[in-house]
Parts: C-alpha cells; structure tokens; sequence
C-alpha cells in the first residue's frame, strides 16, 4: 500500500519546529551579540580592536574544530541526547561569559561556548532530516532560519538595551535565562530520536569519521558549502564601515536599517521555505543566486545614498542571500545516506563556520580603510563574492541532479515526488 503523501505538520512537528527555531534563536544570537558590544567591550575590559577581533572568531574557529571532532560519534546516539549535552555546555559558556571579569576569561568562555554550540546546529538538521520528508524540509528550513531575522529584529536591540543599562554581562544572562526554558522543553516534550542506531554499522567514530570524508558525492556537497559560506559571510565584517562612511547613514539610523530588513526577512524566510517546497530547491536557489548577484554588484558600487534606497536594496539582497542559504539547507539534507546523517551535517557545519571565519579574512585583505574612514576597494570585494556565488550554482547542480537521482531510486525517502 503506498504511503499517502504528507503535506501538513502534526502538533508534535509543530513543537518541533518551534523548538528547534527557539534554540536556534539563542545560538544565534549568542553569536550576533558579540559584535555591536564591541564599543562597550573595548574601553570596560582595556583591549585593542585586534584583541576584540580574536573574542569573535575565537567562538568561530572553536565551533569548526568541535564539529570535526565529534563527527564521527554523531550518529552513535540518540540525537535527542546529544542536543542535550551539548547545550547544557553551551549554556554553561554563555553564563561563563556573563559572569567574565577579565579578557583573558572571557576569550577562554567563548572558545568553550564554541566547542558546544558549534555542534548544535548539525544536530539539529540531522533532527530536521530525520523527522520530515524532503517536500516538506524547504518549510522546516524556512521557519528554523528565521532566528537569523529574530536576532537581529528583537535579539540585538534587547541585548543592547540590558547592556546599557546593567552591564555588558545581562545579554549573555538573559540567553542563558532563554536557554533554560528551551531545555527543559526539550526534556519534557522531545521523544527519542534513535531510528538511525537500528542501522548503524561496526565502524568505529574514526573509521566513521574517514569513510564519511572520503565519499565523492558528500566530498562535493562540502565543496559546495565552503563556497556558499564565502560568499555569505564576506560582505558582512565591513557591511557597518561601508553604510557609515562611503553610502552616508548615520549611526542612528543603523538600528532602523536592521530593523526593517529583520522584519522583512521574518516574513520572507517562510514564503521562501514554502516556494522551494512547491516548485524546487535548485530553482530557488538559482532565483536566489541571480538577486545575489545583481544586488552585490549594484550595492558595492554605490556612493552616498538616501537612507531608503539603501533600505530597499539591502532587503532585496538579504531576500537573495536567505533564498540561497534556505534552498541548499534543504537540498544538502537529501545527500547523506540515513546512517552518516549525524556525521555529515557536522563536518558540513564545521566547514561553514571555518569557512566563514576565513572569509571574513580574505575579506580584511582585499579592503583598506583610509584615514577619514572611508571603505576601499568594497567593488573589488562584491566581484570576488559574485564569483563565488557563480560557482557555487555549478556545484549545487550537480548536488542536485544527484539527490533527484537517489530520491527517485528511493520513493519511500521522497514520499511524493522530490521538487528539488
């Protein structure tokens, strides 16, 4: 009898959705935060930019090496239990930062906090793959990627509220006040996810670790992730620099800037999940690739302009850069077999945090900042990211045609026939 195609969520997919969404929400944020306390940071802790620069990507580098190390363990256990352990670590990072008294503790928080919520990402797309079928993971996607939005639309301004008014310390301890609540939901209501154990092999985590590298077709969804977080994460260290000194927005209007493309983006990000469901991820992609590219070229090369034409045309970037990171999520779930799940998405979320920390690098290389404060070669940088979107649709279509391939083979993985 052949299984009735499934289009709707039941209550228990609700909760997990909103779950994984929440405690996306906190990793997110706890991450985003970081940067707009950076003035704060440097005159109560006496640091230099530099030493700022290595609190940021501290978090980054920590949470790329976790998720190599404990990708070959990943699939030996119920997911619900790894999620737990590792965000019972993350929280206790967060409350180290919270209570840091030094530099010195707090950089050693941050690389503690990375260890564990670099981790919970993977985990939770393993969750995601596990629990919903592929014409309905582009939805799960969509909602879950709205922490992003929600960050930056209720996250920062609040955690910039409690900064000013208690200390640097209350945003890192209201994430952890969050966190609680989200755990202890977690606890309560997640059932076991342990289907994966039934079909494990013998390998050990390294032997797991090794065959999971070695395989062509997850080595070119790798590939492919690398690029994807280049050309993200590129635009965004110097993104403040530029609006302020070469397009012309004052400080002040920098929050009504963040503010509308978050709200934008709460409200795009599920259309977007959505559409990639209903007519495929690959063309969402490339839709999302080509507004990418047009809005990149145009917004490099702009000089000082009007606060609301920088508004709308960040929003139209922001759609495009979200339509890519939603539709190659959902695709990227269909490439690993059931058993590398866990192993996969770690390697997959470590080389994205590595390669964004790297990015953001190039990206210091390329740019120089004159005297006045003035952002140069910010054009030579939008080409450099341009053509890193462009090759990263080629390497997305051959995922592509290799998950229509396989989805196709397997019917009962597809459930109904993949739009991808």
């Amino acid at each position: 009898m052949s299984e009735t195609p499934k289009s709707t969520f039941s209550g228990y997919e609700k909760f997990i959705i909103a779950i994984l969404a929440t405690l996306q929400f906190t990793i997110v944020l706890d991450f985003m935060v970081l940067s707009p306390l950076g003035y704060i940071l440097l005159d109560k802790l006496d640091i230099t930019t530099s030493q700022f620069g290595f609190v940021v990507s501290a978090y980054a580098f920590s949470a790329g090496a976790a998720g190599l190390l404990t990708a070959g363990f990943a699939d030996k256990f119920d997911r619900k239990k790894m999620l737990l352990f590792f965000y019972t670590g993350f929280m206790i990072g967060t409350f180290l930062c919270g209570i840091a008294p030094t530099y010195h503790f707090l950089l050693m928080a941050r690389i503690f906090t990375g260890l564990f919520g670099g981790v919970i990402g993977s985990i939770s797309f393993a969750i995601i793959t596990d629990l919903f079928p592929i014409n309905m993971r582009g939805r799960v996607m969509g909602f879950v990627q709205m922490a992003f939005a929600s960050s930056q639309v209720l996250g920062i301004p609040i955690g910039l509220y409690l900064a000013k008014e208690f200390s640097w310390h209350a945003p890192f301890l209201m994430i952890v006040g969050l966190s609680v609540i989200v755990g202890l939901l977690i606890v309560t209501y997640m059932k076991p996810i342990n289907a994966h154990l039934k079909i494990q092999t013998q390998r050990n985590a390294f032997q797991h670790l090794g065959k999971t590298l070695s395989r062509p077709e997850y080595l070119q969804g790798f590939a492919a992730t690398t690029l994807l977080a280049t050309g993200g994460f590129m635009l965004m260290p110097f993104g403040t620099a530029y609006g302020v000194n070469n397009l012309g927005i004052h400080e002040a209007q920098l929050p009504t800037l963040y503010m509308i493309t978050g709200i934008c983006m709460l409200v795009f990000s599920p259309f977007i999940g959505k559409l990639s469901d209903k007519i495929g991820k690959y063309k969402v992609f490339l839709a999302g690739s080509a507004i990418t590219c047009i809005m990149t070229l145009i917004y490099c090369n702009l000089g000082v302009t009007p606060l609301w034409i920088i508004i709308v045309l960040n929003v139209l970037l922001f759609v495009g850069i979200t339509g890519r990171m939603i539709s190659a999520s959902a695709l990227m779930t269909a490439v690993p077999e059931p058993q590398d799940r866990g192993a996969f998405m770690g390697i997959n979320s470590s080389i994205q945090q590595i390669a964004g920390g790297l990015a953001a690098l190039l990206a210091g290389f390329i740019v120089s900042e004159t005297s006045t404060g003035f952002i140069e070669h910010y054009p030579t940088l939008g080409n450099v990211v341009v053509a890193a979107v462009i090759i990263t649709a080629f390497l997305m279509y051959r995922i592509h045609k290799y998950v229509t391939a396989k989805l196709l083979a397997t019917p009962a993985e597809a459930v109904v026939k993949p739009t991808i």
